[in-house]
């Protein structure tokens, strides 16, 4: 079994989206949000043979009813996702873990990162601004999230690092843009990503 796992930050007004706030408002900042995850669930339910889950923190979404639905579980984002990691590989072969601030992001990347898994431990799909949109294992990799300054412009490259020092084989994707401020929100649109 192929899993897709979606994390996500609830659509709750004034705790997503902060960097929009100025130009949304905080209603309008969670009401993205909300478009985000629901863009991004529609994409992951869209690959064939892959069960989709929507791992969230701190609030709750009606999530569709083929989307299971957990809560991320860690003291930082490095030890929720390894936590996703180990519980979804646990009755998965292979899992895609992506979040929601990709709105270039499609069903056939997705589709492409597990292709690439059948033949390597590791996919990622940079971030332009120096993070990741997606990462997939077909076994927990524990140390690859240790030790990462998340939300710094150094995520890609000290995953990187700790690809190369776990010696594992990967494959990596094509960078793709983010969906954090103004201007990433009017290239969106102008793309016609949202």
């Amino acid at each position: 079994m192929r899993e897709i796992a979606v994390f996500a930050k609830a659509p709750v007004a004034g705790r997503v989206k902060t960097r929009l706030i100025p130009a949304l408002g905080s209603a309008g900042a969670a009401a993205l949000q909300a478009r985000l995850i629901e863009a991004t669930l529609a994409k992951a339910c869209a690959v064939d043979g892959a069960h989709v889950c929507l791992w969230l923190d701190g609030g709750d979404y009606a999530a569709p009813p083929a989307v299971e639905v957990a809560r991320q579980q860690g003291a930082d984002l490095g030890a929720k996702m390894a936590h996703a990691f180990a519980t979804t590989l646990a009755r998965a072969r292979a899992c895609v873990l992506i979040g929601t601030d990709c709105p270039a992001l499609t069903a056939q990347h997705l589709q492409l990162a597990f292709e690439r898994l059948r033949t390597h431990d590791v996919v990622v799909a940079p971030a332009e601004d120096g993070g990741y949109v997606l990462i997939g294992l077909n076994a927990p990799q524990p140390r690859l999230f240790e030790g990462i300054a998340w939300g710094e412009s150094t995520v890609m490259s000290a995953t990187r690092a700790a690809i190369e020092a776990c010696a594992l084989n990967a494959f990596y994707l094509a960078p793709l843009p983010d969906l954090d401020t103004p201007a990433d929100l009017a290239r969106a649109r102008a793309a016609g990503w949202i």
